[in-house]
């Protein structure tokens, strides 16, 4: 039996349903059942409760052959990475006294650095926590900037006709589908690929930069000429403010979009075939226009 933490998320349901579909048991750790219905008819069994209970999640991980651990999302924290550091904190301790051999842990590229990264570097302590687990086996999956992230400015699209956004329009960016990380998920905990502690970065077929991204987007909903335009930080904070995000949050947003414009986060990895996953913008296009339309 397989654990999955973040049952909503992109990836975790992905990931569940690829494990599913391969006769696999899985549990799925969420906080609100009626979400995860889907999952439940598909076959998983649900473990409902709160991510910051070390001892809710040390039963949620009990009797698995492999958990995914990830931190779940929590935009209107006041202070995002104090927020990060509690679920790691409580993961770390639920997966102490579960007696787990094996974990994937979801972290991010850049998580080798310990600051300047805003989000990710609350990764990077996730990343030495789980060190401290030596009886544990733990490849930490360090993936790209999620490709359905570009779904965040469709009503920007709709309502002004432009891609807006707080990274430079001329920074290449590594980006990769979150159906691609799931299947890796799916992969490392049926089929183990590591002993020890590991790092895998996993991106897509090549970096694009952000006008890039848009003119590919842009022409699959009709739009080729479609601008990416390079948001004034303090416009782009206060709207996702409007949207109930906290400041510390839309503040580490900022940091993290000057790690990758200016090549920080760029620099620690390198591209290989094994951390190369299939899906290039182009393809997830497709997806993209499919909810611009829905919008």
């Amino acid at each position: 039996m397989y654990a999955l933490m973040g049952a909503n998320g992109h990836i975790t349901s992905k990931a569940a349903r690829l494990l599913l579909q391969q006769g696999q048991k899985v549990r799925v750790i969420g906080r609100d059942a009626g979400r995860l219905k889907d999952l439940k008819d598909a076959g998983a069994e649900l473990a409902i409760g709160d991510a910051m209970d070390p001892k809710f999640l040390e039963g949620a991980f009990r009797g698995a052959d492999a958990v995914y651990t990830m931190i779940p999302p929590k935009y209107d924290a006041p202070e995002f990475r104090a927020y990060q550091n509690q679920v790691g904190e409580a993961i770390s301790k639920g997966l102490a006294k579960s007696g787990v051999k094996r974990v994937v842990n979801l972290s991010s590229v850049g998580a080798s650095l310990p600051k300047g990264t805003g989000p990710i570097a609350g990764l990077h302590d996730q990343e030495q926590r789980l060190k401290s687990h030596g009886k544990i086996d733990v490849v930490h999956l360090r993936p790209a900037y999620f490709m359905e992230n570009h779904m965040n400015s469709i009503p920007a699209i709709a309502q002004m006709g432009v891609f807006p956004g707080l990274i430079k329009a001329k920074a290449p960016v590594a980006m990769i589908a979150t159906r691609d990380i799931a299947a890796r998920v799916a992969r490392e905990l049926a089929n183990p690929s590591t002993k020890g502690h590991e790092v895998r970065h996993l991106h897509g077929p090549r970096d694009y930069t952000m006008s890039e991204a848009a003119r590919i987007l842009g022409a699959a909903i009709g739009k080729p000429d479609l601008p990416y335009v390079e948001a004034q930080p303090a416009d782009m904070k206060k709207a996702l403010m409007g949207y109930g995000f906290s400041k510390d949050v839309v503040d580490s947003f900022e940091e993290m979009s000057g790690a990758l414009s200016d090549g920080r986060i760029a620099k620690t990895y390198k591209r290989d075939k094994e951390s190369t996953t299939p899906t290039a913008l182009e393809d997830f296009a497709k997806e993209f226009a499919a909810a611009f339309k829905g919008a």
